[in-house]
C-alpha cells in the first residue's frame, strides 16, 4: 500500500484528503501498466463504439417501436443527457469509493442495459435502458483516465493520455462504422446485444482485465460529499443539453427549450457560487479556472469536439443524400480522417516534450482550420469525395494533435485525489461541445440551405417545395412527384447543400482562428529551466519550473 501525495493545486503542506492506491507491491511494472492502458481502453471503447452509431438505426428504431420521430429522439439523446448529468457526480464518486469498484459496477451496469435494449419489446423498456447506459457510461468513462493519470509515471503518463484520447476520438467513427455495417446485414437489435454477446472483445474482457489488473485507489475524504454541487450540476447539465438538443428541432422561442435554457443557466450559475463558498471542499474547485492549463484546455475540447460534431452532421448528408451512398460506405469514407485523428493523438506526447504544449495545441488547431478551409473552400457536387478527403485528413491531424495536451492540461490542472472528478470535467467538456456544435453548426447548414434553395424552386409543385425546404433528404424523396422536373430539383437541392456546408465550414473556420489566437495568448505555460542556485554543481540535472 502506498500513499500519494496531492499533485496539483493544493500546496504541499495544506490539510486534505488523502490518495490511497493499493497495488500488491511498489507500483505497476511496465508490463501491468501495458496492460491497464489496454483494460481501460477496451472498457472505453466499450461505451463508444456500442452507442456513438445509434444515429443510423433511427428509421429501424420508428418502424420497430411504432414510434414517432420525437420518441426516437428521446431514445437517442436520453442517454446524453443522463451521461453528462451524473459525469461530475459520478467521478467524484469513484474517488472517493474506489476508481476500480467503481469501473467494475459501471462495465456491470452498462452490460445489464446493453442486454436489456438489444431485448426490449416496447420504446418505453428502450428509453429505460438507454437511461441505464447513461449510468454505466458515466461511472465508466471517467474512471478509465482517472486510472491512467493516479497509476502512470508522469514521464509515461502522456503516451498513455495519447492513447486514451485517440480511443475517444477516433472509436466514435469506428462505432458508427460498425453499426452501419449491422444495421445493414443484420438488424439494429446487435448495437446493443454485442457487448453481451461477444464478450471477448468489449464488457466482459474489460471486466475480468480490470478485477485482475486495475490497482485501486480511492481518497481518503476529510469533508463531507458535496450533495448540493452535484444536484446543481446535474440539473445545468441537462437543462443546457436539453436545450441545444431540442432548439434546432422545437425553435429557440418553444416554451420546452426556454424552460431548459432558463433552468440550466440558473442552475449553473448556483453552481459557480456554492462551490466558490466551499473553496476546498467543493466538488469542482471553480477557482482552478484561472490558471491557463484548466482554462484552456477545457476551451479546446469544447471548440474542437463542437466542430467534428457539427462536420458528422454536414458530411453524412453530404454522403448519403449527395453522393447517394449507402450507410456502410458513408461511415467507411469517414474512417481516413479517425485513423489520422488516432495517429495525431499518438505523435502530440511525443511533440510536446520539444516543443510545448501551448505550441502542440496552436498547431493542431491551425491544421483543424485548415482543413475547415479546404472543406469550404473545395467541396463541390461534382467534385465528390476527393473534394472533402484533404479536409478531413487535416481536421483529423488537428484534433489529434490539440485533444492529447488538452487533456493533459485539465487532468493535470487539478490533485491526483480529485483525478475522478477531472477526467469527469473532460468528458462533460466533451459533451457540451458536441452539443453545440450540432446545435450551431446544424442551425447555420440549415439555415444556408434554406436561403440557397429558395431561388431554385421555381416551376415545383408547391408539395414538392415545401418538403425540399427542409432538407436534401427530404428533396430527394420529393423528387420523384415532380415529373420532368425531378432531376433539376435533385441536383437544385444538392448545389443548396454544398452551399449550405460552405455557409457553416466558413463559421467553423472563424471559430478555430478565435480559439487559435486564444491558446497563443493564454494557452498552457509550458515548463522552462529555472536558474541554478548557486550551491548546485554544473553538473546537476536541470531543474524545471513553471512560468
Amino acid at each position: 500500500m502506498s500513499t500519494n501525495q496531492p499533485a496539483g493545486a493544493a500546496a504541499p503542506d495544506a490539510p486534505g484528503p488523502v490518495t490511497v492506491t493499493v497495488h500488491g507491491d511498489e507500483g505497476p511494472d511496465p508490463r501491468r501498466l501495458r496492460i491497464i492502458l489496454i483494460t481501460v481502453c477496451i472498457a472505453l471503447m466499450a461505451v463508444i463504439a456500442s452507442v456513438s452509431g445509434l444515429n443510423v438505426a433511427q428509421p429501424d428504431l420508428a418502424v420497430e417501436f411504432g414510434a414517432s420521430q420525437s420518441t426516437v429522439l428521446w431514445i437517442i439523446n436520453l442517454y446524453t443527457l443522463t451521461l453528462a448529468a451524473l459525469l461530475l457526480p459520478l467521478g467524484a464518486f469513484g474517488d472517493r469509493l474506489g476508481r476500480k469498484p467503481t469501473l467494475i459496477a459501471g462495465l456491470a451496469v452498462f452490460g445489464i442495459a446493453s442486454a436489456l435494449a438489444g431485448l426490449a419489446p416496447s420504446a418505453e423498456v428502450m428509453l429505460a435502458a438507454r437511461m441505464l447506459s447513461g449510468v454505466g457510461a458515466a461511472m465508466i468513462m471517467p474512471i478509465t483516465l482517472a486510472v491512467i493519470t493516479s497509476t502512470f509515471p508522469e514521464e509515461q503518463r502522456g503516451r498513455a493520455i495519447g492513447v486514451w484520447t485517440g480511443v475517444a476520438g477516433g472509436g466514435g467513427i469506428l462505432g458508427m462504422f460498425l453499426s452501419a455495417a449491422l444495421v445493414d446485414v443484420a438488424s439494429w437489435r446487435y448495437l446493443f446485444v454485442l457487448p453481451v454477446v461477444l464478450p471477448v472483445a468489449l464488457v466482459v474482457v474489460a471486466l475480468v482485465m480490470a478485477l485482475r489488473a486495475i490497482p485501486d485507489s480511492r481518497e481518503a475524504p476529510t469533508t463531507s460529499f458535496d450533495t448540493v454541487g452535484a444536484l446543481t450540476s446535474v440539473v445545468a447539465a441537462v437543462g443546457l443539453i436539453f436545450a441545444l438538443q431540442k432548439g434546432p428541432e422545437r425553435g429557440w422561442s418553444d416554451p420546452a427549450t426556454l424552460i431548459g435554457l432558463v433552468a440550466g443557466l440558473l442552475a449553473a450559475v448556483a453552481f459557480v457560487v456554492w462551490e466558490l463558498r466551499l473553496r476546498d471542499a467543493a466538488l469542482l474547485d471553480v477557482r482552478l479556472f484561472r490558471e491557463r492549463g484548466l482554462a484552456g484546455g477545457s476551451l479546446t475540447l469544447l471548440t474542437v469536439f463542437g466542430v467534428q460534431a457539427g462536420i458528422f452532421v454536414v458530411l453524412f448528408p453530404f454522403l448519403q443524400a449527395v453522393l447517394g451512398w449507402s450507410g456502410i460506405r458513408s461511415t467507411l469514407a469517414l474512417m481516413p480522417m479517425a485513423v489520422a485523428m488516432m495517429a495525431a493523438s499518438g505523435l502530440a506526447p511525443r511533440l510536446t516534450p520539444r516543443i510545448g504544449a501551448r505550441a502542440t495545441m496552436a498547431t493542431g488547431i491551425l491544421l483543424a482550420g485548415a482543413g475547415l478551409t479546404l472543406m469550404a473552400g473545395i467541396v463541390s457536387v461534382d467534385g465528390g469525395y476527393p473534394s472533402v478527403l484533404p479536409g478531413m485528413l487535416a481536421m483529423g491531424i488537428g484534433m489529434g494533435l490539440a485533444m492529447t495536451p488538452s487533456t493533459e492540461a485539465i487532468t493535470g490542472s487539478l490533485p491526483r485525489e480529485r483525478q475522478g472528478v477531472a477526467s469527469a470535467l473532460n468528458d462533460v467538456t466533451r459533451e457540451f461541445g458536441t452539443a453545440l456544435g450540432v446545435a450551431l453548426l446544424g442551425a447555420l447548414l440549415s439555415a444556408g440551405y434554406r436561403d440557397a434553395i429558395d431561388g431554385r424552386l421555381h416551376d415545383v409543385p408547391p408539395g414538392a417545395a415545401d418538403a425540399a425546404r427542409e432538407g436534401v433528404a427530404n428533396a430527394v424523396a420529393a423528387a420523384g412527384g415532380t415529373g420532368p422536373r425531378a432531376q433539376a430539383l435533385v441536383d437544385a437541392a444538392r448545389r443548396s447543400f454544398v452551399e449550405g456546408w460552405q455557409q457553416a465550414m466558413w463559421a467553423g473556420v472563424a471559430v478555430m482562428g478565435v480559439l487559435f489566437l486564444y491558446v497563443l495568448t493564454r494557452g498552457p505555460k509550458d515548463p522552462v529551466p529555472a536558474p541554478a542556485r548557486e550551491s548546485e554543481s554544473e553538473s546537476d540535472p536541470e531543474v524545471l519550473s513553471v512560468r
